[in-house]
């Protein structure tokens, strides 16, 4: 299976010099094209660095050695270059949306952002982190003379919004301008499949090490992981335990990545995409796993969702956290004067609970708990 050919774009690729171009008017780069300045600048973003103190499954509580969402962002990155390369899509557009694709993640992982959405319908509106991630980049970083945010183009701003799930237009007409009613690009189509790959291998990867997880059980209830391991033992049964399960576990990677483009590859050529426009146009998706590895990994998923994420040690955690985040968020409603000045000072033009949430929303972890010490206590 070979890749299109190195540097060369396939026809329904998005190609930089196609660019719906920026909100404000840039000059050139001399020896950069518009779509990597966009990766510089999110890697360069405040938000991105906080993301090296914000859960992915496992707080610091457990160990250094889990993924944060850091770490788990660059993993999206290199799975996703990968196979962008092998599909000849813009590498440069897809590592810009998989560098970018968590900025809007407040802290502790999904545990936090259920509870801000939670908190938020209290006052007739939602939390979701894409939407958040986007007014990060428009509103929130502020590094420019000439402009507000980062000035991003018109397809990594698309791609942050719709990368992983379709918006209503008619419920969202705020975001008219990103044409809801169209497919993305395949490039922020690969985002998604590529965070899906990469949290369930690393979620089976970090749930063993923190011991949550056994060998046996993988065996038992994941006949795919099962079917890469029984090879690795056969050959190396005599091996460490641990070496064996990383053999398996790169093992099913690479068989989730391959499947990926493969399967991908097949479903452009039966839709007969040769552009952009007609990526945009067609009646659904097209990257995505074929049917049977779609359904092993939803298989995986539903394994880590009960067998992980379900865990009791976690589950005692987790209620400690959305209780501190929960009663910091009522706090600063009953005591507005106690937000840093910058955040009060937005009062006057948005309403208190939407301040809030944006405040709470870019706290990294460990700020969360100073914050509530601080403010609230026991």
């Amino acid at each position: 299976m070979d890749a299109v050919g190195a540097g060369k774009l396939a026809k329904y690729a998005m190609r930089v010099e196609d660019s719906q171009g920026r909100r404000h008017a840039e000059p050139a780069h001399p020896y950069r094209n518009d779509f990597e300045r966009d990766r510089d600048r999110i890697i360069h973003a405040r938000a991105f660095r906080r993301l090296e103190n914000k859960t992915q499954v496992f707080t610091r509580r457990y160990s250094d050695h889990f993924r944060t969402r850091l770490t788990h962002t660059l993993e999206v990155a290199q799975i996703s270059r990968t196979v962008a390369k092998a599909l000849g899509l813009n590498t440069d557009l897809v590592e810009a949306l998989a560098l970018a694709h968590d900025i809007g993640h407040p802290p502790f992982g999904h545990a936090g952002e259920e509870v801000l959405d939670r908190l938020m319908q209290e006052h007739g509106e939602r939390f979701d982190h894409n939407l958040h991630a986007l007014r990060i980049v428009e509103n929130f970083e502020q590094k420019y003379l000439d402009f507000p945010g980062l000035n991003l183009t018109f397809e990594v701003r698309e791609g942050i919004v719709k990368h992983s799930r379709d918006y209503d237009a008619a419920k969202h007409p705020e975001l008219r301008e990103y044409r809801l009613d169209e497919q993305p690009t395949l490039e922020a189509q690969l985002i998604d499949a590529a965070d899906e790959i990469a949290y369930n291998c690393a979620d089976l990867d970090d749930g063993y090490e923190a011991k949550l997880l056994t060998l046996t059980r993988m065996r038992d209830e994941l006949p795919l992981f099962e079917r890469l391991y029984r090879p690795v033992e056969k050959k190396d049964g005599a091996a460490p335990e641990k070496l064996r399960f990383n053999e398996a576990l790169k093992r099913l990677l690479d068989a989730l990545v391959t499947d990926l483009i493969a399967s991908t590859r097949e479903r452009l050529v039966q839709a007969g995409v040769a552009s952009v426009q007609e990526v945009r146009a067609h009646r659904a998706r097209l990257v995505g796993l074929s049917g049977a590895l779609a359904r092993e990994n939803r298989r995986l998923k539903e394994f880590l969702s009960a067998q992980l994420y379900s865990h009791p040690n976690l589950r005692a955690e987790r209620k400690k956290i959305t209780n501190a985040l929960e009663r910091l968020f009522q706090h600063f409603l009953e005591r507005p004067r106690s937000l840093p000045s910058s955040y009060h000072a937005k009062t006057a033009e948005e309403p208190l609970h939407r301040i809030v949430c944006d405040y709470i929303a870019g706290m990294t972890d460990s700020y969360l708990i100073q914050q509530y010490g601080q403010y609230v206590g026991e």
